[in-house]
């Protein structure tokens, strides 16, 4: 696969970007806002209907199912990169990949960074980290921003995991989502005067998929039904990009997953059990909560790094912009703040936590922030909102059969458009087409290095198509403007 010719120039003005982001002075005082206790779970990989309520067909998930009714659930929840290091970088710092500059999983956020735990403490939080830190993948040091630590180096083993904890390292024994939630009880049972947030960073649910020996075998006799897009027919890839066929037989496709040593069923199936210990962990904190009488009044929240595909278009895992890579669970609980039983629309994202933690807990947002707080939407305001939310996603060298796409994704429409390869757009409007089928761009070939917006243009699409294609452009240009993101100039609004 070809890389872009300005993606050295790009990396280059994003890492001068990310410097300038990490010195930003602090936008405004903290507010007057009661200090709430915070709980964030951040599962790996987790898609957004793996749970009972969204409709999984097996898969039981009794204590987020108790959660959601409790709380708010956002049905349009996306991350900007779909990939573990961007992702939890930009949760993080609020930031987007080109702007941190954490575009794989190899490169470790640095010390410098400006991130929401070090303005917690700032405001006199105690702050606790328990599981996945992910990012470097060599080191399991504790980080800045957090007093209490436990963690492991890079993805970490599902049993019998080497920890660190606090600065000491310690052979465990045990299961691994088991023991994370150990920890993060203890951490909300050790009372003091100061409010806290504890990040709990599962493991679960990352391939290899390995349950707890007590969910083993639960769902042996099920099948996750196969999606209509995964049947490898000359229907299905009609006007898709070359690209997405031929990662069928790759480690990322349904025909080469892992090379070729895992087999699909099975795979779902491991999935949904390794799931289960991720829920047991969420009502086991949920209870310490209520046993210390903190749970009315705790700001939960529930999201995964990234989403992930499960035979949609022939393809596993993420990356991709398709809507099961891109899509993410979340959940927010507080009764205090919070109407049980809300469902909400608005498009929100990973650079969105930063900030909405920040402002539930009255402290500064700094002005490298580019999310905005969902806090006023959590308690039911009506409240103006994104009209569009820009996704990114960096060519690596190790999974060469994904190519790098800049795409914009509003509450009805998505335009993704790829960089590095002579291939075509994709574009579809998702109220009628919610499962990606029928590519409105899939009779436009780039024809240029450029691919520009005038080379499709000129070919006999019909007006709506135009008329939508000019008005996504003009929505991503306008955010790669906006947001710093300037390498190409034929990107930009016209």
């Amino acid at each position: 696969m070809k890389t872009s010719p300005s993606r050295r120039e790009f990396l280059c003005q994003t890492a001068a970007l990310a410097a300038l982001g990490a010195t930003m002075p602090r936008a405004h005082a903290a507010g007057s806002a009661p200090r709430r206790n915070i709980v964030f779970f951040l599962i790996d990989d987790m898609r957004f209907d793996a749970m009972s309520f969204m409709g999984h067909p097996f898969l039981e998930t009794p204590n987020l199912d108790a959660l959601a009714a409790g709380g708010v659930v956002f049905n349009n929840a996306f991350v900007t990169t779909a990939l573990c290091s961007p992702s939890r970088a930009t949760i993080l710092t609020g930031q987007y990949a080109h702007v941190h500059g954490i575009f794989d999983n190899s490169t470790p956020l640095p010390d410098t960074a400006p991130t929401f735990p070090r303005e917690l403490q700032r405001a006199g939080y105690r702050t606790g980290f328990a599981g996945k830190w992910h990012m470097g993948g060599e080191s399991d040091d504790p980080q800045p921003g957090f007093d209490d630590w436990f963690s492991f180096r890079g993805q970490g083993v599902y049993v019998d995991p080497v920890l660190n904890i606090n600065g000491k390292r310690d052979q465990a024994k045990g299961y691994v989502t088991d023991l994370i939630t150990d920890h993060a009880v203890e951490f909300i049972t050790k009372r003091t005067e100061a409010p806290f947030f504890l990040y709990v960073s599962h493991k679960a649910v990352h391939a290899e998929f390995i349950a707890a020996d007590r969910h083993k075998g639960r769902y042996a006799d099920k099948t996750y039904p196969h999606p209509a897009s995964m049947e490898d027919t000359e229907e299905n890839y009609k006007g898709k990009p070359d690209w997405v066929r031929a990662q069928r037989d790759s480690w990322h496709g349904v025909e080469g997953m892992y090379d070729k040593k895992v087999d699909f069923d099975e795979f779902t199936r491991a999935y949904a059990e390794t799931m289960l210990a991720v829920d047991d962990s969420v009502g086991r904190i949920v209870d310490t909560l209520r046993s210390e009488g903190l749970l009315d009044s705790t700001l939960i929240v529930f999201t995964s790094d990234n989403g992930f595909l499960f035979g949609e278009h022939g393809l596993i895992d993420k990356r991709c912009m398709y809507e099961p890579s891109i899509r993410v669970p979340l959940i927010a609980h507080c009764p205090e703040l919070i109407a049980a039983g809300q469902k909400r629309q608005e498009v929100v994202a990973n650079i969105d936590f930063a900030p909405t933690f920040l402002e539930a807990a009255g402290a500064a947002i700094p002005e490298g922030v580019q999310g905005r707080s969902f806090l006023g939407l959590l308690s039911g305001k009506e409240t103006a909102w994104r009209e569009a939310l820009l996704y990114e996603y960096f060519w690596e060298r190790s999974f060469a059969q994904t190519p790098s796409v800049l795409g914009v994704r509003t509450e009805r429409y998505k335009l993704m458009k790829y960089h590095g390869v002579w291939d075509c757009y994709d574009m579809y409007d998702l109220e009628a087409d919610p499962h990606e089928m029928t590519n409105l761009l899939g009779d436009f070939r780039i024809s240029t290095e450029g691919g520009t917006l005038d080379n499709l243009i000129r070919r006999k699409a019909p007006e709506n198509v135009k008329t939508l294609f000019n008005d996504l452009d003009k929505k991503l240009g306008a955010l790669l403007e906006e947001t710093g993101c300037l390498a190409e100039p034929s990107w930009r609004a016209r």
